[in-house]
C-alpha cells in the first residue's frame, strides 16, 4: 500500500510539473501583456521608446517598485510606476500609477487586489478623472494624498475608508520614490477609529453600532 501511494504521488507530482512547464510561458506572456497595457493606459500622450527596456527598480520598506519611463524622441513625457500597499482590507494591492514630468498624476490602473466586491473593489473607477474621488492631476508632494477624514481633500470610497487609505498609500509610495524619497517614506496610515473598524467594508446596523458604543 505504501509503495502504491508513493507511485501515485510521484506520478501526480510529475504530471503537475509537466503541465506547469507547458503553461508557465503563456502565463508570463499574459502578465507581460497586462503590464504593457497598464503602462500605455497611465502614460499621457505618445511615446516611441520601450518603457520596459528602460525600466529600473527601487527597494522600499518590504517591497520593490518598478519604474517605466516613457519618452518621445528622448524626452521624458511621463513615468509609470508599479507600486503596492500591504494595508488593503483584503491584503496587498498593486497599482500602475502614471506621473507627468511635473509629478502630478496622469492616470492609474489597478493590477491586483483582494478588496470586498462592491466596496473596496470600486477603487478601479472611484479615483479616475470621472470618479467621485478623482486624484487625476493632483500632486502628492511630500505630505502625500489623504482622504478627507484624515484632513486631506480626497473623497474616500463610501463605506470603504480602509481600502481608500490603502490605495492612496500605494500612490504616495510611488510618488515619494519617483521624487527620490523612497528611503524616508514609511507608508504609515492613520489609525482607524472604533467606528471605522466597525463600518469598514461591512456596514453595521445603527442599533448594533449604538449598543457597541454604549457598552464601551
Amino acid at each position: 500500500m505504501v509503495l502504491v501511494l508513493f507511485c501515485v504521488t510521484l506520478i501526480s507530482s510529475a504530471a503537475v510539473a509537466y503541465v506547469n512547464s507547458l503553461t508557465i510561458t503563456s502565463i508570463n506572456k499574459a502578465k507581460e501583456a497586462k503590464q504593457a497595457d497598464a503602462i500605455r493606459q497611465v502614460i499621457p500622450g505618445a511615446f516611441n521608446n520601450d518603457p520596459v527596456a528602460d525600466s529600473w527598480k527601487v527597494e522600499t520598506d518590504g517591497g520593490v517598485l518598478e519604474f517605466f519611463p516613457a519618452k518621445q524622441d528622448g524626452e521624458t513625457v511621463g513615468t509609470a510606476v508599479k507600486t503596492y500597499t500591504k494595508n488593503g482590507f483584503g491584503g496587498e494591492v498593486w497599482l500602475m500609477v502614471g506621473f507627468n514630468p511635473d509629478g502630478s498624476i496622469s492616470n492609474y490602473s489597478v493590477l491586483e487586489h483582494k478588496e470586498t466586491p462592491g466596496l473596496g473593489s470600486k477603487m478601479d473607477q472611484w479615483f479616475t478623472k470621472e470618479g467621485k474621488g478623482s486624484i487625476i492631476g493632483k500632486k502628492p508632494g511630500t505630505a502625500g494624498l489623504k482622504v478627507r477624514k484624515d484632513g486631506g481633500d480626497v473623497d474616500a470610497i463610501t463605506a470603504a475608508t480602509i481600502s481608500s487609505r490603502a490605495f492612496l498609500d500605494a500612490v504616495n509610495r510611488a510618488s515619494a520614490a519617483l521624487a527620490g524619497n523612497a528611503d524616508v517614506y514609511s507608508g504609515a496610515t492613520p489609525k482607524s477609529s472604533t467606528r471605522d473598524t466597525l463600518t469598514e467594508e461591512k456596514p453595521v446596523a445603527c442599533d448594533s453600532l449604538c449598543n457597541h458604543h454604549c457598552n464601551q
